[in-house]
C-alpha cells in the first residue's frame, strides 16, 4: 500500500468518525485517563477503525494505538523490535477537540526496527495533509515542501512551547517563546513549513512525536532530547527540542537550557 492509500485511510476515518462528533460530544462521552489527560469515544472508535484497516492492509505488521497502550502499558515494551510497526494517534490534541478548537489531527507513523520510515498527519479542520518518507522528503497536500530559510538573527526566530512562561523569564537573546498549539500534529508541520523555527515539548510519547520528527528531519531539521541525547522510539521522558536546522538547535539549547539550568520539569 502506498503513502497516498494510507493517507486516504486517515481521511476516511476522520470524515466518518472524528469530524461528525466534533463539537457534538456529550459529557458522558469524554473521560480522563489520568488527571488532565482526556480521551473521548471518538478517539477510541477512530483508533479501533484505523487498527483494523492497517492490520488488513499490512497483515504481518504490529499495529499499536495510543488508547490501547493506556489500557495495556506493556504494549510499550519492545517497540523497536518489530520489522514493521504502525503507531496510531487517533486524535492528537484531544483537549482542543473537546473544547471545539480546530487544532487537532490524526497521525500514524510506520517504524521498521525502531526507525521511522513513513509518517502521515491529517488535520481535518484545516484540510492539511502532510506525508513524509525517509529520504524522500515532506509533502503537503501533494506538493513537496521547500522550507524557507530561517532568519539569521536569533532574536527573529519564532519558538513555541506548551508551557512558555518560565522560558520567557530567561535572558537568552531570543524572542519570547510563544504558546504552542497543544497539538503535535499542528506544531511539527508549522515548524516544517517555516511558520516557526523551533519547538519545545515536555512529553516524549512516541505516537506524539515520531510522525512530526520524521517531517522535521526531511526538511533538514533536527530533534533531540533536551539533555542532547538522540530521541528514539524507546525514549521515556527528558523533554524534546526540535529545530529547523542543527545550528538553531545548538543556539537555542545553549541559550535556554545549558546556560539557564532550566530542564524538562521546569517547562
Amino acid at each position: 500500500m502506498d503513502s497516498a492509500d494510507v493517507l486516504g485511510m486517515l481521511q476516511e476515518v476522520a470524515a466518518q468518525i472524528i469530524t461528525p462528533q466534533f463539537r457534538s460530544l456529550d459529557d458522558d462521552e469524554v473521560f480522563e485517563k489520568s488527571p488532565g489527560d482526556l480521551v473521548t469515544v471518538a478517539d477510541r472508535q477512530a483508533e479501533q477503525e484505523l487498527t483494523t484497516r492497517l492490520r488488513d492492509a499490512f497483515p504481518g505488521a504490529v499495529v499499536i494505538g495510543e488508547e490501547a497502550t493506556a489500557a495495556d502499558p506493556a504494549l510499550l515494551d519492545g517497540l523497536a523490535e518489530p520489522d514493521q510497526l504502525f503507531l496510531i494517534d487517533p486524535i492528537d490534541g484531544t483537549r482542543n477537540y473537546v473544547n471545539g478548537h480546530d487544532d487537532h489531527a490524526v497521525m500514524v507513523a510506520e517504524v521498521h526496527r525502531g526507525e521511522t520510515v513513513r509518517s502521515w498527519i491529517w488535520q481535518p479542520m484545516h484540510q492539511q495533509a502532510f506525508v513524509a518518507e525517509r529520504g524522500g522528503g515532506l509533502w503537503r497536500n501533494g506538493e513537496r515542501v521547500q522550507r524557507p530559510i530561517s532568519p539569521a538573527d536569533p532574536a527573529r526566530w519564532v519558538g513555541v512551547a506548551p508551557h512558555s512562561a518560565t522560558l520567557n523569564e530567561v535572558e537568552h537573546g531570543l524572542a519570547p517563546v510563544r504558546t504552542a498549539a497543544w497539538c503535535c500534529g499542528v506544531d511539527y508541520p508549522r515548524l516544517a513549513v517555516g511558520e516557526t523555527d523551533y519547538l519545545i515539548y515536555r512529553g516524549s510519547k512516541p505516537w506524539d512525536h515520531l510522525p512530526g520528527i520524521l517531517m522535521v528531519n526531511e526538511i533538514g531539521g533536527v530533534a533531540r532530547r533536551i539533555d542532547g541525547a538522540p530521541y528514539t522510539i524507546d525514549t521515556r521522558g527528558g523533554g524534546l527540542l526540535a529545530a529547523s536546522t542543527p545550528e538553531i538547535w545548538e543556539r537555542v539549547h545553549h541559550g535556554l537550557f545549558a546556560d539557564s539550568g532550566i530542564g524538562p520539569k521546569d517547562l
